[in-house]
Formats: structure tokens, C-alpha cells, sequence
């Protein structure tokens, strides 16, 4: 059913005791990367004090070069960010500022809200915000082209979204852009690990992501990437010494901006994150994207094998990413305390129960979740049935 072992399990820790489905929340640490914050970020530090900057930076460096490596584009063309938000609001301050009519920034109201929150006080740059209504007009592509016209500035594009697992028409979106003149940017903290994708062929001019979730990297590990037509007119107002072309000239009459993306940068970096993540994001490519994809299909088609058959009409896996996201409504509070009583760690958003299934997962846990329904609640108003063997 799947070609990942289960040894693979092994490679994580895991926080047991039952099945861990909060990928799409925070993924499992690697056993690995846990053994690189030591050697290449404590070690320094205890060893060398001061002197482990030489060490740190390098290790920065091996983060940009593995987002590289797995996510395509050039090291170059990366700039490591705290988060999405923070990569989102170095983007609208360097950004060429909104004229005559031109100023909309589109964002679904199914995206996460921090970074509409950000893309809110854009209203201080000038811009404008406009909201795609919730619901499925996200997943629409003749939606994301009726709202997409020559007012746009900017359109903000969740690859997957988080309270529905929804994949987003990316290709659509981007050729609405192109025709209109419009900046493309796609959010894909929740796809990146999990759907293979390279960022230089998404259609996008800018890509902001994560590696706290699916690239099981850990928080504080953020990215821009920027594609080189658009990196040339950025004049960004966040900066600090390491958004400089020469950081250690120490002149504060000289401001020169980086010649690459780390432009959109800032002061003093964090290390410890990006330690962390390029081990992850090295450990996710060994195993392989492709591989993990198919990996988690196959346990959501197991898990939907093991529930009665009225629940499982309702696990839908067409034009989803990685995680499943099942509305439960009145049944909520039943599945829920069964969840807990084996001990799944889980989430829900609302009536809607959130589930993603990773390297770290085996057929087992598909099987022990699935289990929550049986003899289980039936859909309101529908006659109790038991789940097959």
C-alpha cells in the first residue's frame, strides 16, 4: 500500500503515546536535526563563544542552499524569515509603492489570518485589501479570475489552506496575474514537504514559507524567496547590518542593500532555527517528496477504508494536500473524547477535525483513528452501521 517502511518512524521522535496527526500543525523533529543543533549551534557557543559566528553563518548558508536543493530556484534568491508574517511585511515595505487606481492586494478569507492581518496595515503604504469570500470560491479558478482585474496590486495565494486542506488553482491564478499585471505571491507553509513543487515554476514573483510544518524544521525558520526580475526593485525600509552587501564594513554613512534576496533581512539573525530546519529540510529530501505524498495517501485511504461507510463517503481526497479535514458538527464531541482516550494527538478548527499523516506515521495509526468511529457516530439522521474488518 505504501513503499515508505516503517522504520521510518524511528528516524522522528515522536510524542506518543498514540498516533500523531499535527503535522499540518508543528511535524516531528528528526532524530538527526536534533544532533546538529548540538554539534553545529550549542557546541560553538560552549566551545568557542564569540567565535562560533563563523560556525552559525555557515550554517545559515546550508539552509538557503537545502531550500535550494529541495524547493528549487537559487540559494541566492532565498532570504531566511522569523515567519510568513515577517517575510510578508519586509515584502510590502520594499515593494514600489501603489499608484492611481492599482493598489488591491486579493487574498482568500480562508487564509490564514496573520498574514491578512499584515496585508490589513498595508492601508499606511496605501494599499487596499479585498477579501475572496469564504467558502469554495478559494479552490474556484473562475473565481480567483473574476476578482483578479486591473486594480490589483498584488494577489496573495495559500497553495493549501489549513481549515480545509483545500489546494488552491495556482496555475490560474498566476496566468490572471500576468494578464493583469499583478503580483503574484503564494503561501506554502502548508504544502511544501508534502505536494512536490518547485518555486520557480509556480508562476509566482514571491514564495513565502515555513518549515515548521510538513518540512519538519521546527519554528523560527521562515523564507522569501524572490524571483530575480522582481529582487532587482526592491528598496526595502526593515533592514539591518545583515541586509547590507558587506555586513563587517561598519560604516553607518554606507548603505549598500545586498545584491540577493538577504536584502530583505534585517539585524542580528537568529541561528538555532536554521540549524534545525537544514538538517530537516535534508533529512525530508533524502526520503523524498514524492514519497511522502504517496505515504500519506495511502493512509488516508486506509484510514477511509476503516470507517463505516456513510463516514467514509465524506473523506473527500481529490484536490487536497496533506491533511484531512472532515467536518463532524454534533458528532464532534464523541470522536473527540475517543481521539483522546487513545491518545492521538490531533486539532480542530471549530466542528472541523484536522488530521495529517507523515513519514512519521504507519498503517497502524490510519487504522487506530480510524477506529474512533467504530462502532462510532453516524452522521446525523443516518442508521448506526459498523466499519468493515
Amino acid at each position: 500500500m505504501s513503499d515508505l517502511l516503517p522504520a521510518l518512524r524511528d528516524e522522528f521522535l515522536v510524542p506518543g503515546p498514540g498516533p500523531y496527526v499535527l503535522t499540518h500543525s508543528v511535524g516531528c523533529l528528526p532524530r538527526s536535526a536534533a544532533a546538529r543543533l548540538e554539534s553545529h549551534f550549542l557546541a560553538p557557543w560552549r566551545e568557542a563563544g564569540g567565535d562560533a559566528w563563523g560556525t552559525w553563518l555557515a550554517e545559515v548558508e546550508r539552509f538557503r542552499a537545502a531550500l535550494a536543493a529541495l524547493l528549487g530556484g537559487a540559494p541566492a534568491q532565498y532570504c531566511p524569515q522569523a515567519n510568513l508574517s515577517s517575510g510578508l511585511s519586509k515584502l510590502l515595505g520594499a515593494l514600489p509603492p501603489p499608484r492611481g487606481e492599482r493598489r488591491t492586494w486579493l487574498v482568500a478569507e480562508d487564509a490564514f489570518p496573520s498574514l491578512g492581518f499584515v496585508l490589513r496595515q498595508g492601508r499606511r503604504l496605501g494599499y487596499e485589501l479585498r477579501l475572496l469570500p469564504r467558502g469554495d470560491g478559494a479552490a474556484d479558478p473562475d473565481a480567483w479570475r473574476s476578482a483578479i482585474d486591473e486594480r490589483t496590486y498584488g494577489v496573495l495565494a495559500t497553495h493549501v489552506h489549513s481549515n480545509t486542506g483545500r489546494v488552491a488553482p495556482l496555475a490560474a491564478i498566476a496566468e490572471a496575474c500576468r494578464r493583469h499585471g499583478a503580483l503574484c505571491v503564494v503561501d506554502v507553509a502548508q504544502s511544501a514537504g508534502v505536494l512536490p513543487l518547485q518555486v520557480d515554476a509556480l508562476g509566482a514573483q514571491v514564495v513565502l514559507g515555513s518549515c515548521i510544518k510538513w518540512l519538519c524544521g521546527g519554528p523560527g525558520a521562515g523564507f522569501v524567496w524572490v524571483e530575480p526580475s522582481l529582487l532587482a526593485r526592491l528598496d526595502p525600509v526593515d533592514v539591518g547590518w545583515f541586509s547590507h552587501a558587506a555586513p563587517f564594513e561598519f560604516d553607518i554613512r554606507h548603505w549598500r542593500p545586498a545584491s540577493d534576496a538577504r536584502r530583505l533581512w534585517g539585524g542580528t539573525p537568529s541561528v538555532a532555527p536554521f540549524v534545525l530546519a537544514a538538517e530537516s529540510l535534508r533529512r525530508i529530501a533524502a526520503i523524498g517528496v514524492g514519497r511522502i505524498l504517496a505515504h500519506n495517501r495511502a493512509l488516508l485511504g486506509r484510514f477511509a477504508e476503516c470507517l463505516p461507510a456513510r463516514w467514509r463517503a465524506r473523506v473527500a481526497l481529490q484536490e487536497v494536500g496533506g491533511t484531512l479535514c472532515l467536518p463532524l458538527g454534533a458528532e464532534l464531541d464523541v470522536v473527540r473524547h475517543a481521539l483522546v482516550a487513545m491518545g492521538a494527538r490531533f486539532d480542530t478548527r471549530g466542528d472541523v477535525l484536522r488530521l495529517s499523516f507523515h513519514a512519521c506515521n504507519d498503517l497502524r495509526d490510519a487504522e487506530r483513528l480510524a477506529g474512533a468511529w467504530r462502532p462510532g457516530p453516524a452522521p446525523a439522521g443516518a442508521p448506526r452501521e459498523e466499519a468493515p474488518s
